[in-house]
């Protein structure tokens, strides 16, 4: 029987792989994206009488943390290879609003629907944590593309520098803020271990949590994103051997960041997007930058079709079973009210197009960083009506591959348009 179910594994691993060879021929022009097949297909065989058991992110909170926590930093290395903007308080203007204004807005606002739904304080916090991050996996149709090119493919050096701000403002949001929802996250877990009075954790929670951790997380980004470049870009693969794994420094790099940082007590997350940056920019016209990128963006979607289809076999195993009325309402409302609010809050005043704030404030994309912050939370600390806030963060994830996977393509498509 074991063996058995080894083989169906098998089978379902090789659609899988298939589907990410292969979809994007059929779907990368329609109003439809790769994530919704996925979860489709772990719907479809985990629930289908073949004996999978469907997977179960509460009991199996370790698996699903680190297997999450892969995804997002392969796919943190992916979105700072893509970004030709060169980082700047002015250039980068719409990301710190993000960042500053409507990444804390979304995250009060969820922790109120979560309130109000029926979770305790502490779970409350943890659930607004968890939506705070927009996710660099799921959110390929409206971000920017990979080196060297704009809206379109062009000259590299035409290119630089010409990426349209909705595409901009959504990668640099989705490559940073998954670093940034992080002290929150702490301050769910240190809320659910010591207590809401500030005396027991504010101290610590701002010198190490917010300070020290976030340092850092941008000053080992910055140091060995230089060294892997300078490792990099040292030499060029002129044999055959040496061009047949032409680009696997992305995914070594983006490993080596990420354990070092976090052994050094940052945040790993912060200091692969920054290292990331740091090797795009430091040959901005060199041609090696796409091998990077291509082999960053296949283990990129290697993971998410992974993820998906577990998360597919997970909604056909129950865990969407505990939703209230109020949970539904609070799900659909984080979706469709607090995240578009808190952009459009978070752009007052900033001259751009108005459709153009309307379309980055719509397009909060949430997925693999929110699976990874909730079973995270709740493998460190003890937090009542566990199964409510993932069933409530599952539905949350859901609508956001269904809604913004149909309407990213048109969305952006009008827009260009517009501009031409």
């Amino acid at each position: 029987m074991a063996l058995e179910l080894y083989n169906v594994g098998l089978v379902v691993i090789g659609v899988a792989l298939f589907g990410v060879a292969v979809l994007p021929r059929f779907v990368s022009d329609r109003a439809i994206s790769m994530p919704i097949f996925f979860v489709a297909l772990g719907m479809l065989v985990f629930g289908a009488p073949i004996g999978l058991p469907p997977p179960d992110p509460l009991e199996q909170g370790t698996t699903t943390e680190h297997l999450a926590e892969l995804g997002v930093i392969v796919a943190l290395m992916g979105v700072g290879l893509k970004i030709d903007r060169v980082p700047g308080l002015r250039a980068w203007a719409s990301t710190w609003r993000l960042l500053a204004i409507t990444m804390p807005l979304s995250i009060a606002g969820a922790a109120l629907l979560g309130w109000w739904s029926g979770l305790v304080i502490p779970t409350a916090i943890l659930l607004g944590a968890c939506i705070a991050p927009t996710d660099p996996v799921l959110a390929s149709e409206v971000q920017v593309r990979g080196p060297g090119m704009g809206t379109e493919a062009e000259p590299l050096e035409a290119a630089a520098g010409k990426q349209d701000e909705v595409r901009f403002a959504l990668t640099s949001e989705a490559g940073l803020n998954d670093g940034l929802a992080f002290p929150f996250t702490n301050l769910a877990i240190a809320v659910a271990l010591v207590g809401l009075a500030p005396g027991n954790w504010l101290g610590e929670w701002l010198i190490v949590d917010v300070g020290y951790r976030i340092v850092v997380g941008v000053l080992l980004g910055i140091l060995l994103g230089y060294l892997t470049a300078r490792l990099v870009f040292a030499t060029e693969p002129d044999t055959p051997v040496a061009e047949s794994v032409q680009g696997l420094e992305a995914i070594a790099g983006t490993l080596l960041v990420y354990g070092a940082t976090e052994l050094a007590g940052g945040y790993g997350f912060i200091a692969v997007f920054v290292a990331a940056l740091v090797v795009r920019h430091y040959e901005r016209s060199h041609e090696y930058n796409r091998s990077l990128h291509e082999v960053s963006e296949f283990a990129e979607q290697v993971m998410m079709a992974l993820i998906m289809l577990f998360f597919g076999g997970a909604i056909v195993g129950g865990l969407l079973d505990p939703l209230t009325t109020e949970a539904i309402v609070a799900a659909i409302a984080i979706v469709f009210v607090v995240r578009p609010l808190a952009g459009v809050v978070g752009f007052l005043g900033f001259d751009r197009d108005p459709a153009e704030r309307a379309t980055i404030a719509f397009f909060g994309i949430r997925g693999i960083g929110s699976f990874y912050y909730l079973a995270h939370g709740l493998n460190e600390a003890a937090f009542p009506d566990a199964d409510l806030v993932w069933a409530i963060v599952g539905a949350v994830v859901l609508l956001s591959i269904v809604v913004h996977g149909i309407t990213a393509t048109p969305a952006v498509r009008w827009l260009e348009a517009r501009a031409e």
